[in-house]
């Protein structure tokens, strides 16, 4: 275990990606001494290892973090590159204490704050936390795909880089949702694409008269509906595809749409509603699941029950940031985590100096 020595800092942030730099910008306008601790050799490197064709469904006035905007023309759609350089620019601008290449593997509490472990074995203390891991942890892949075949290629989304990477004619793309609907347009050009879909999602077009579709619902605040309102709670059930819908693709001969996939054995696949087929390969667009294993399931009461509201838990001093849904539909979405840092930073404030945030600048208009 090799102890740091240097001056503790009143909060540790894990995690470098977007949610973990707009904290830092928030902290660092607070003057609060912190470190961000970052699982990755450089800052934007998951944004670099997406598939080549990702790009956001957020054009660059809607894809800043607070305090910087992204360099580039308004209306235009970033891709993952961009993105990832974006980030790296603004921790340099920033001069944010990132840390990379050194990924905490245990969160206890420790003399009245918290210890952070990393792999490498350096431990961090500090009386306040933030977790801003992400979204993004663990994919997760259904149980039957072990019963496919090995001479079927299988790979999750998170995996894809390129059509050239996928094997054989006859591709097999599973799930409907934002990345899989994409990846399934982008190899259709090249491959007969099949579509799993398991339900039916809400659906919104890129742009609507002239206008990007957030222009619209920041305009009808719908990007402000709290998590635990009627409405919230009703919109957080699923995600919303944004753009083309499968259905509009299979009308149009791009590919094709089917049902949910129930069962898979040697080199079939079988659909709940029956629908039998035999591709040679299978992209799992099947997304992710949070792993805070590593976090002491004592820090939280009834134990390992990871209790937050707007990102505060019941364990004093320990917040997370950047989660789907956190508070809103933003809150995992580059353009709109800062706000919730911003609030964040307010508990921060208060509980190391017993003031209240409250001479914190304003996120920057949109126009």
């Amino acid at each position: 275990m090799i102890r740091d020595t240097s001056a503790p800092p009143a909060v540790l942030v894990i995690g470098g990606g977007q949610a973990g730099l707009a904290m830092g910008y928030h902290l660092r306008q607070a003057a609060l001494p912190f470190r961000i601790l970052d699982s990755a050799s450089r800052t934007g490197a998951s944004w670099r290892e997406r598939w080549d064709g990702l790009r956001l469904f957020t054009p660059a006035r809607y894809s800043s973090l607070p305090g910087f905007p992204f360099p580039a023309a308004p209306e235009h759609y970033p891709g993952k590159d961009e993105v990832a350089a974006y980030l790296e620019a603004y921790a340099a601008h920033f001069a944010l204490p990132v840390i990379p290449h050194d990924p905490v593997v245990s969160l206890a509490r420790a003399d009245g704050g918290y210890r952070a472990t990393t792999r490498a074995g350096r431990v961090h203390e500090a009386p306040q936390v933030v977790v801003a891991t992400g979204p993004f942890q663990t994919p997760w892949i259904p149980p039957c795909a072990a019963g496919l075949s090995p001479d079927i290629q299988q790979m999750h989304s998170a995996e894809y880089r390129r059509p050239e990477d996928v094997a054989g004619d006859d591709v097999l793309v599973v799930g409907g949702g934002n990345s899989g609907v994409q990846i399934a347009e982008e190899l259709a050009a090249t491959r007969r694409v099949t579509l799993s879909v398991g339900a039916r999602m809400p659906r919104l077009p890129e742009r609507m008269l002239g206008r990007s579709i957030f222009w619209w619902l920041e305009r009808m605040g719908m990007l402000d509906v709290p998590v635990d309102s009627a409405l919230g709670r009703r919109m957080s059930r699923t995600e919303t595809l944004i753009g083309t819908s499968p259905r509009t693709l299979a009308r149009d001969g791009v590919l094709r749409v089917i049902g949910r996939v129930q069962e898979a054995r040697g080199g079939e696949i079988r659909t709940a509603d029956g629908v039998v087929i035999h591709p040679d390969a299978v992209i799992w667009a099947t997304g992710y699941r949070p792993d805070h294993g590593w976090i002491d399931p004592d820090l939280f009461r009834p134990a390992g029950h990871v209790g937050q509201h707007r990102g505060v838990t019941t364990a004093p001093g320990l917040y997370f940031l950047g989660l789907p849904w956190m508070h809103t539909r933003g809150s995992a979405l580059i353009g709109w985590v800062g706000r919730d840092a911003e609030y964040l930073l307010r508990h921060i404030v208060q509980r190391a100096t017993g003031r209240a945030a409250t001479d914190q600048p304003p996120l920057p208009e949109r126009s």
